[in-house]
């Protein structure tokens, strides 16, 4: 457990310092980033290749209360189940944080850019003195990222970029709670004025040691992420899928609304509905708030 808040207190303090080095400004303290922005889909925006930049945003919650947890994970292969209850509490806290960083500039005729990122979510039992304030769960989920600009007006928004994406996701941990699995994404990003918008769909690849063998029929096979930005308020939406006719309760819904405290400091409030919180829970539905102290948004 400590070397993993070791881990995530030292790319923290890496990322802050590098964006202050790389664009002579800190990045926590800038306000919410257009696509253009964020993915230097312009000349103006280049930053060159291995600076760390904001990918999902980065928040703390230290108070989440589920009404369901997730007591006995299990998978419909047997091995990778859980035979008996553990004593989870219905609050704990929960922290996730993201970057990226762009490795190729210009490829195939300076039409497309090459980026790695990475993502960590947990969450952390810490009221729950009873089982030692153990960590639940923590998801690592690293990327490689094709993306390509583009400037499609489509009347009531633009297309601003698209690309493909290798994504693996797992939560390092060992029989029975093992879980991870492997897929190709494809998205594409639009944006007009202050509303962005992200579709991803994807196909998972096989897996010969299936542990979640039926994870895109609960988590889904496609996302929608819409962000609304006022000011310095966001309100962002992110949907998942399994775009099954036959089960059309499936997926996951999370809203979003943070408002400005001071310079990029914000409060959120966090609501999620639906399977996959995380990715032991993918075939666990639930109901979940927070309030979270935020940094980096959409």
């Amino acid at each position: 457990m400590k070397y993993t808040l070791f881990f995530v207190a030292f790319n923290l303090c890496l990322f802050a310092s590098r964006a202050q080095e790389t664009t002579g400004r800190n990045l926590f303290l800038i306000p919410h980033q257009s696509m253009s922005e964020r993915w230097e889909l312009e000349h103006k925006y280049h930053r060159g290749i291995f600076n760390i930049t904001p990918y999902k945003p980065v928040f703390v919650t230290a108070g989440r209360r589920s009404d369901k947890p997730n007591r006995r994970p299990y998978s419909e292969n047997p091995m990778y189940s859980q035979p008996t209850d553990i004593n989870y509490n219905n609050y704990e806290a929960k922290f996730q944080f993201s970057l990226k960083t762009k490795v190729f500039y210009g490829m195939f005729g300076s039409r497309a850019d090459l980026w790695v990122g990475y993502t960590q979510k947990a969450h952390w039992q810490i009221y729950n003195a009873d089982m030692s304030r153990p960590f639940r769960e923590l998801n690592y989920e690293p990327e490689i990222i094709m993306n390509v600009p583009a400037k499609l007006d489509l009347g009531f928004i633009d297309l601003k970029m698209f690309g493909v994406i290798f994504n693996h996701q797992s939560n390092g941990r060992s029989l029975p709670l093992s879980r991870s699995w492997n897929r190709v994404i494809g998205y594409a990003g639009f944006e007009r004025k202050n509303v962005q918008l992200t579709l991803r769909g994807w196909y998972r690849l096989p897996d010969d040691d299936d542990e979640n063998p039926l994870v895109t029929s609960y988590i889904g096979r496609g996302e929608g992420v819409f962000v609304y930005n006022l000011g310095r308020h966001q309100l962002s939406a992110v949907a998942t899928s399994a775009l099954k006719l036959s089960k059309p309760g499936r997926g996951s819904l999370f809203i979003g609304y943070s408002l400005p405290v001071v310079n990029n400091f914000r409060l959120q409030a966090q609501f999620s509905t639906g399977y996959g919180e995380t990715l032991v829970d993918y075939n666990h539905a639930q109901t979940t708030f927070g309030i979270s102290a935020s940094v980096i948004e959409w």
